[in-house]
């Protein structure tokens, strides 16, 4: 009997006896430490595997897929973050948890939401099983005594080794052969064994002795047709025996060929080579003979003619201009492939005056390069103010002044009255600053004393301080000790101001003021002497600086004046707008009611067409040349009667609300016939295309009459003028929009700010459906925009966040240099916008004449077919009823043929 595998063979006592002696081997090799090991065993927390019940993993780990976008989130990408050497990844409890809200039933972390918020520590293990040990790459250990036994396992006392002593050391020998021992197995190898059942059977063949050695000859032949002399056995089954095919094991090893081969290059050593090469010159007497021969004399004149009108050409044209250069510039600009990314220039931020704020306007001073000045104020909202409202009373409201040449500390403090949401530089004098205030109060500042401060400091944009003064040692400490704090010069009264929070102001150029009745009048002065404010109250409202007119005045009373001169300003403050400080009170006051109903629209941002906001650093420069500002104090407001009218000067103004329209209007005031009172008219336009508060407008630097609109999850280009809606309406995109501004180089180009902390970047030129760019500037919501020319190869672009930090961004070539065609070719596509926009309204029309005519025509039919005759119709009344009865009468057949209905039942009632 063979056996079915050669395994087979081996007897269970030869397996237990070499299983016995290989573990004798094991157990000789095992070190002391592992003796004590075993014994300490029992005290150490069940592993893993011991402790898994039913769920394939222990109790206190739960095995997690986490997904790409969760590992970079928590920075725990596999093989990369963690590793097999390094497993382990602390989470912070609140981060899960804001996942697990954030994504809700998405999140990687939501099957063990109940067990994350009863975790008792801020920290929670994660660790990464990169042999998928419980059937996941990551698990997290949800028990704090787990956590410390994985990050901080148990270490060896020397106490350990005192008790290890008392186990015998058992020493490595080297097996010896013993003696043979029966044990029964033989019997088994017997029962294996190939045994005869029966004796051998004996076949004894032969042949007759003639035919030894005789020929024979072979012959093809069938066995049908010689039947005695051939017997043929063909092959069949005999299903009484059943013969198992023996499995054989065999195994083959192939390997390729190999050749080895080696070659040995020659190296020369080197040599150190020169050659020396003198100039070939001609002696004087050569030059003399070249000089004078006659085929120089010829080649002269056959050029000269030549000669001479290059040089003509030259002074015509300038050769040498790169003309390859040249292209490549407009290349550039219209779907080039040149650099547009934005850098990161500086960034300030301060841990005492902007923690925990936000900024809530920005504004370049225009006087000195590099100082730029950011309004700050607290994120809280109305319950948290009124709650926190004696905090605030003792840390007034600041505005910080920045220079590049320090980004760690401001170089000046404007203190506030409150929280300020807006304010402006005068374009006349740079260092007169006007706000408005959240308590509705318009508040005005004077730097001049400090104006050498900010010079001293200040830094080119290179980054190069001019001031030398400075003790590096203790700069720090220093400069946030002697930071001035400037008080204000004057507040307007509260009671004749605004009633909400001044959310837009903006100064009106020198070129023109406004009368009491809002018509424009010619400025004398050639400064600029009045503001322009706005608050969500209703109201638009024009505020003069100078000195009110006054009759006549007592010499006793100026007397009296000047004698408590030195009394009244205890604080240091200047005295240029003393006359103002709590009588001040709005020239005019421009209500917006609405269209269609009862009310007012509730205006947060205005735009003037006759405009100081875009002014840049060389606009400014150029007036500064004028004569010198005189003092605010020596102004007086005028009559109007010696005052000439400007009648080019528009007093149409567009205004954004606060539940997202576009009010278009007259600040001129009317006067009513019948009472003579003045009052303000009626907007002539209002548009709706915002979902949410207008955040912007503001009009092109180039045209005067395109105007940017903000808000909600889009924004808009309207053309003063076109009143039927915006010429270019962007998208609703998946976050809010929160800022925009204008390019002040390039017309095509402006920037938007998103809810999300993009900052994205529109070429109509290029794109007009989607941004050129988009590119993350912060994690939070941006707040305010304001780009600024260095000069024509430096701008910038001060980006603000809701963290209170201000980024500066340096704007690359190609978002900066204007072409020499792109405003006139901007200036087509809007034109050619405004002729869509014509055609769509004329085929509107068309429509609805069409839609007039058809329902006249439909009603002329009607009207020739004629109309139902009564009688007709009470014939069809018949019918019906009639029909009606039938099917009652069947119905009560079929009921009473199922028995479903008595006799009683079947007679009707009288």
């Amino acid at each position: 009997m063979i056996p079915s595998h050669p395994c087979d063979l081996i007897t269970p006592e030869s397996s237990c006896g070499g299983a016995l002696r290989q573990r004798g081997i094991m157990s000789a090799k095992k070190p002391k430490s592992a003796v004590s090991k075993v014994k300490d065993k029992k005290n150490d927390p069940p592993s893993p595997k011991e402790s898994s019940v039913g769920t394939g993993h222990p109790d206190y780990i739960f095995p997690l897929v986490l997904t790409s976008a969760t590992q970079e989130l928590f920075g725990c990408r596999a093989d990369e973050d963690v590793t097999g050497d390094d497993p382990y990844r602390l989470l912070k409890k609140e981060d899960v948890i804001q996942d697990m809200k954030t994504r809700a039933a998405v999140s990687d972390f939501s099957p063990i939401k109940q067990a994350v918020l009863d975790y008792p520590e801020d920290e929670i293990l994660l660790v990464f099983d990169r042999d998928f040990t419980y059937g996941q790459s990551f698990y997290l250990v949800l028990t704090v005594e787990a956590k410390e036994n994985l990050l901080k396992p148990p270490v060896e006392v020397e106490g350990e080794e005192d008790e290890g002593e008392e186990f015998s050391e058992i020493v490595q020998k080297t097996p010896e052969p013993q003696p043979w021992v029966s044990l029964g197995s033989e019997r088994e190898i017997e029962e294996e064994s190939f045994m005869d059942s029966r004796p051998r059977l004996h076949y004894k063949i032969s042949r007759v002795r003639r035919k030894f050695g005789a020929p024979v000859r072979f012959s093809t032949c069938s066995a049908a047709d010689l039947r005695d002399n051939c017997i043929e056995y063909s092959s069949y089954q005999d299903k009484s025996y059943s013969i198992r095919r023996m499995e054989k094991q065999c195994g083959v090893q192939a390997i390729p060929n190999t050749t080895n081969s080696s070659t040995q290059t020659m190296w020369k050593y080197p040599r150190n080579m020169c050659t020396q090469y003198e100039p070939r010159e001609l002696s004087e007497e050569e030059k003399e003979n070249i000089l004078q021969s006659e085929e120089l004399r010829n080649f002269l004149k056959s050029v000269t003619g030549r000669f001479e009108l290059a040089i003509q050409q030259n002074v015509i044209t300038d050769v040498f201009v790169d003309d390859w250069w040249a292209l490549g510039e407009e290349d550039a600009m219209f779907g080039g492939k040149a650099e547009t990314h934005l850098k990161e220039y500086q960034s300030f931020t301060d841990l005492h005056y902007s923690k925990e704020k936000t900024i809530s306007y920005i504004s370049w001073y225009p006087a000195i390069s590099g100082v730029i000045a950011v309004s700050v104020t607290e994120r809280l909202s109305f319950e948290e103010r009124i709650d926190r409202s004696t905090n605030l009373l003792l840390n007034p409201a600041l505005i910080l002044f920045w220079s590049f040449s320090d980004p760690i500390n401001p170089q000046l403090l404007l203190e506030c009255p409150d929280d300020v949401f807006c304010f402006e530089f005068c374009p006349s004098d740079p260092n007169v600053i006007v706000g408005g205030c959240m308590n509705g109060q318009v508040v005005l500042w004077d730097i001049s004393g400090h104006v050498e401060r900010l010079q001293g400091t200040r830094a080119g944009v290179g980054g190069k301080n001019i001031s030398s003064n400075i003790n590096t040692l203790s700069f720090e400490s220093k400069q946030e000790k002697d930071t001035p704090v400037v008080r204000y010069c004057a507040v307007s009264g509260i009671d004749s101001g605004h009633r909400a929070p001044i959310t837009d102001i903006q100064w009106l150029p020198d070129s023109f003021e406004v009368s009491r009745t809002g018509m424009p009048l010619e400025n004398k002065s050639q400064i600029s002497v009045q503001i322009v404010t706005c608050a969500p109250d209703g109201c638009v409202m024009f505020w003069d600086l100078r000195t009110p007119r006054v009759v006549a005045q007592a010499l006793t009373d100026r007397k009296q004046k000047t004698e408590e001169k030195v009394l009244e300003n205890p604080h240091g403050v200047p005295n240029t707008f003393k006359h103002l400080d709590l009588t001040w009170k709005p020239l005019i006051r421009v209500t917006l009611p609405k269209i269609d109903s009862s009310g007012e629209y509730s205006p947060l941002k205005f735009s003037l067409r006759e405009s100081t906001t875009n002014i840049t650093a060389d606009m400014f420069l150029s007036g500064a040349e004028r004569a010198e500002v005189p003092e605010y104090s020596q102004l007086r407001v005028p009559s109007a009667k010696h005052q000439r009218q400007l009648e080019h000067i528009s007093t149409k103004f567009y205004v954004g609300t606060e539940d997202g329209e576009l009010v278009y209007t007259d600040w001129r005031l009317e006067k009513d016939n019948d009472s003579g009172r003045l009052f303000s008219p009626k907007p002539t336009h209002c548009f709706r295309v915002h979902d949410s508060l207008v955040n912007t407008v503001l009009r092109s630097p180039f045209f005067k009459d395109i105007i940017l609109t903000v808000g909600g999850w889009n924004f808009a280009i309207w053309k003063e003028g076109v009143t039927n809606k915006p010429i270019l309406l962007s998208p609703c995109s998946p976050r809010k929009c929160t800022a925009g501004f204008w390019s002040l180089t390039r017309p095509a180009v402006f920037f938007i700010g998103k809810e999300d902390g993009n900052l994205e970047v529109w070429d109509l030129l290029e794109k007009t459906h989607e941004p050129l760019q988009t590119q993350n500037i912060t994690t939070v919501h941006i707040t305010c925009i304001k780009p600024w020319v260095i000069s024509s190869k430096q701008q910038l672009l001060a980006v603000s966040d809701h963290l209170g930090t201000l980024h500066i961004l340096e704007v690359p070539w190609t978002l900066r240099h204007s072409s020499a065609n792109e405003k006139s070719s901007v200036s087509s596509y809007f034109e050619k916008e405004v002729e869509r926009l014509e055609y769509f309204e004329k085929r509107q029309e068309m429509q609805e004449k069409e839609m007039r005519e058809m329902k006249a025509e439909q009603q002329r039919r009607k009207m020739e077919a004629g109309a139902v005759s009564v009688k007709q119709v009470e014939e069809l009344d018949a019918e019906a009823v009639k029909e009606y009865e039938e099917y009652l009468a069947l119905e009560k057949l079929i009921l009473k043929n199922m028995g479903l209905l008595s006799e009683s039942e079947d007679t009707p009632d009288h």
